[in-house]
């Protein structure tokens, strides 16, 4: 028994160490470049294949090509990448969510790659580089992560790193090489990657799909150090791999056995799972690309077009349709990623763990082995498995509530990969399935005529989704989340919603494909295909319901007309070139259109006509024959200045105006410093309240928590007589509340009007023709077709006071609304503002320009070091701002 336990105990710490050289090169490959990469298993894939390839085909020494691959060819991938791939990519501003397309780009290129090269099939022959014994991959890893702690702790490089990863803008003025830092932590990472595949690879079937995957499950490790803390993965790793070989010793018999064995041999997976979903996140960025204009419109004649192509097969002579029947199945679930993805804005790499559920539960319905559930026909087998799988999206759509950027990336992969591996590849689930079509509809011909009619319901649900009143709050909540809560968008359940939805079109998908082909095969959702097919829907325009369709083609066609690993080879390529090209290759052939178009330029002869033309006279225009019409002159235009307020769209007027807006006895604390202490003011009704002070005197904070993005740690706010403390932001919107940020927060997605259009739509309280109203009030009519983007400050602030006022508040709470507007405009604001208080409305400002304050607020607080030092009329207390900026250094900057 004993000598079992050692055995076990060095095999486990094999496995550990080979999860703990993952899990370094990870740590060390973010601490340098801030990537996550997920492309380190297939590095460590072709790194494996490529040792193969020098002995097994050609013959060399195991020692020289060990030393080829793990000293060059590893290293240089690294290198390769950095240049090509994300060194532009940090050039063009280092965009997270670019950054992890690209990554993923480069996963999906190597597997892609790789199966062209070396075949799809596994193979058993991979070289042993060193004995087959525990201290190797152990030892390995603990020299590394001593090398790596010596390096960063002893030497100037080291140094530089540590600036690096604190500050690397402040690194960079400082006179540290961040390219040279970002280049060596990619040459070791891949050399990390290499080290780990061609260790596991004599231990592992060697296959372009299997060891990426392998690799990328321990990413676990890295998580779980918080992609920091070398000492920890090591140990996390460690521990996880001698844990999992000791459940090996484990058979309690009965039902209990199976769960048992699945656990300890995917051990790592539920470590992922634990990582992902409840550890804290890595990364608080937004995860995806942002289209930076308005939604370029449909080129004429498209749709007839894509009918067209979808159709033609229904005209092919034969009656074998193998391969055009998985294409509107895959179409359905790849318009699920349209909606999470491309107008929720959520990245979502499991959607391939709903379409297997869906294809699994509908083979279970149908053969009457779904527990609790009698045996169904298919048709109606296929609707309960999509309202069964559909609620199965909270799996997803949970974590994203909290979540984004890298940490929702590996949520959503986690969940995928342990469907995978815990569902699908399990015997007791998929034993003995098989999967027929609906009677009447066998044949090719007519079960495609029945997918057609399936796409078309589901492209009709996805058009409605991204149109309307839903469409333009995705759209809000996509590009900037605190901008649509602001507006009133209850964004935590519509993500909810995005997920749900996007799980039945996905279960819907799933279902088509496996009655297509008549079989449920695990293989057609392991995770690789999600992040393939991610990849591919972003890469074509993820907010492009034909973008889809396309991918779907593209998908099935390549990989059906040649040698398997086309299609992920082609979607690699694009998806590594999403950096220089987000809006997808039809925004990026337009923008080509436009580089090559060229102004015409007059002759010398040319240009002397048309001055001739310009100098001669012009005959008076004549109403009729003979009878000259005098030209009138045009009156003279005055400047554009906003309409004064009307009752109609500000605030309520009258002795039973708004409530009042009042904190009660404030404090909030983070970060070791007192953003405020005891802060009490209230905000009343026809009046313009001003908090003023210098920076670090809580005064953001404090609009924070009265605008309900922050949540004080004692004290109250209230509204009237009901504490709203606990609301979060667009609950308060509902209730009549409006804020505007310090920063202009527009959806640069939507025209003006549809931004306008988003404040009127999301509050039960609006007034008809909100909208009209608001552009005409803040002179924005003329605008209102334009994206809300690229425009002056001005313009941008008008919109967002456009929004807020649409939505009929009667409490606007305004963050710095003067900030980068000239004189005129700041004088334009102070008179619109006086008129909204004048119609009934509480208007609290937080503003800097304390020459606008005095004209305009008609009582100032004073803040300093989180506390009101000062209150009372303007001319009163604004001498205080003074002795409040004497105590800002005191105070920190806490705002």
């Amino acid at each position: 028994m004993a000598s079992l336990s050692y055995d076990l105990t060095l095999a486990g710490l094999s496995v550990g160490g080979a999860a703990a050289l993952t899990g370094i090169g990870l740590i060390v490959t973010y601490r340098a470049t801030g990537v996550l990469n997920f492309a380190h298993g297939a590095i460590a894939m072709v790194c494996a294949y490529v040792l193969r390839q020098l002995t097994a085909e050609w013959h060399w020494p195991l020692p020289l090509a060990a030393a080829l691959t793990l000293l060059v060819v590893a290293p240089g991938i690294g290198l390769l990448l950095d240049r090509a791939v994300f060194r532009p990519l940090a050039v063009l501003g280092g965009d997270p969510a670019q950054t992890l397309v690209a990554s993923l780009g480069v996963f999906v290129l190597l597997v892609g790659g790789a199966a062209l090269m070396w075949g799809p099939g596994a193979r058993d022959d991979a070289p042993a580089l060193l004995p087959a014994t525990a201290w190797v991959p152990l030892g390995a890893a603990l020299a590394l992560a001593a090398a790596v702690g010596a390096v960063t702790r002893w030497t100037r490089f080291g140094g530089a790193l540590r600036a690096v990863v604190d500050d690397r803008g402040l690194a960079v003025l400082h006179g540290v090489d961040a390219d040279r830092v970002a280049a060596a932590g990619w040459a070791f990472g891949s050399f990390t990657a290499g080290l780990t595949g061609v260790l596991l690879a004599p231990f592992v079937r060697l296959d372009p799909y299997g060891m990426p995957l392998l690799v990328m499950e321990v990413v676990a490790v890295a998580v779980a150090a918080g992609m920091r803390s070398l000492p920890v993965a090591v140990a996390v790793a460690l521990g996880l791999g001698v844990a999992q070989s000791q459940l090996t010793r484990l058979h309690p018999g009965g039902p209990a056995e199976q769960l048992v064995q699945t656990a300890g041999a995917n051990l790592f997976v539920i470590a992922l799972l634990f990582a992902a979903l409840v550890l804290p996140g890595i990364g608080s960025k937004d995860a995806l690309p942002r289209t930076a204009t308005a939604r370029v419109p449909t080129p004429p004649g498209a749709w007839i077009v894509a009918a067209v192509l979808f159709l033609i097969p229904l005209g092919f002579a034969g009656t074998d349709l193998t391969t055009a029947v998985q294409v509107p199945a895959l179409a359905v679930i790849l318009l699920s990623l349209v909606i999470v993805t491309g107008r929720g804005g959520q990245i979502s790499l499991g959607q391939a763990a709903y379409a297997g559920l869906g294809a699994l539960f509908t083979a279970l319905l149908a053969a009457g082995r779904f527990p609790g559930l009698p045996a169904l026909t298919h048709l109606p087998a296929l609707a309960v498995a999509v309202l069964l799988v559909a609620p199965l999206g909270l799996l997803t759509g949970w974590p994203a509530i909290s979540r984004r950027g890298l940490a929702l990336a590996l949520a959503t992969f986690a969940v995928g990969v342990g469907a995978s591996r815990f569902v699908f590849t399990q015997p007791y689930a998929t034993s003995g399935l098989t999967v027929d079509r609906p009677a009447g509809l066998a044949g090719d011909r007519a079960y495609y005529v029945l997918e057609l009619a399936l796409l078309a319901g589901a492209l009709l649900v996805v058009t409605a989704l991204r149109r309307g009143r839903t469409g333009r709050a995705l759209a809000a909540m996509r590009d900037h989340e605190a901008g649509a809560a602001a507006a009133g968008v209850p964004v935590r359940a519509l993500k909810l919603g995005a997920f749900v939805t996007g799980a039945a079109l996905a279960a819907l998908g799933g279902g088509m494909l496996a009655m297509g082909q008549r079989a449920f095969d695990s293989g057609a959702y392991d995770p690789v295909r999600g992040l393939l097919w991610f990849a591919a829907v972003v890469v074509l325009g993820s907010d492009s319901v034909l973008g889809a369709l396309a991918a779907a083609a593209l998908l099935v066609g390549l990989d059906a007309g040649a040698r398997g690993g086309v299609a992920a080879a082609v979607v690699g390529v694009l998806a590594v070139l999403i950096g220089r090209f987000p809006g997808g290759p039809y925004e990026a052939l337009r923008t080509a259109t436009r580089r090559l178009h060229r102004p015409v330029r007059l002759t010398a002869l040319g240009t002397a006509a048309r001055d001739a033309l310009r100098r001669a006279p012009q005959a008076p225009p004549r109403e009729a024959v003979g009878h000259p019409r005098p030209v009138p002159r045009p009156p003279a235009t005055p400047p554009r200045r906003p309409r004064p307020a009307t009752a109609s769209l500000g605030g309520p007027g009258g002795p039973g105006g708004p409530p009042p807006l009042t904190a009660h006895h404030l404090t909030l604390a983070y970060d070791g410093f007192t953003a405020l202490r005891d802060v009490t003011l209230t905000v009343p009704r026809g009046r313009v309240t001003a908090i003023v002070g210098p920076n670090g005197a809580g005064k953001s904070t404090l609009f924070h928590c009265l605008a309900g993005t922050l949540r004080p740690d004692t004290g109250r706010v209230t509204l009237g007589a009901r504490d709203i403390t606990r609301l979060p932001a667009h609950a308060r919107t509902r209730l009549g509340m409006a804020r505007t940020f310090q920063q202009p927060a527009l959806f640069p997605s939507l025209t003006i009007a549809e931004n306008v259009r988003v404040g009127a739509e999301q509050n039960p309280g609006s007034v008809p023709r909100a909208t009209p109203l608001a552009l005409r009030l803040l002179d924005l009519t003329h605008l209102h077709t334009r994206p809300a983007t690229g425009l002056p400050t001005g313009t941008l602030r008008r919109t967002e006071l456009a929004r807020a006022l649409a939505g009929t508040p009667h409490t606007l709470l305004l963050d710095e609304p003067a900030a980068g507007l000239d004189d005129a405009e700041a004088a334009a604001l102070a008179t619109l503002l006086r008129a909204l208080a004048a119609d009934g409305m509480a208007l609290l400002v937080v503003e800097h320009d304390l020459d606008l304050v005095a004209d305009l607020a008609d009582t100032v607080h004073v803040m300093a070091a989180g506390r009101v030092v000062a209150s009372g009329p303007p001319h009163h207390v604004l001498e205080t701002t003074t002795g409040a900026r004497e105590a800002a250094p005191e105070a920190g900057h806490v705002e």
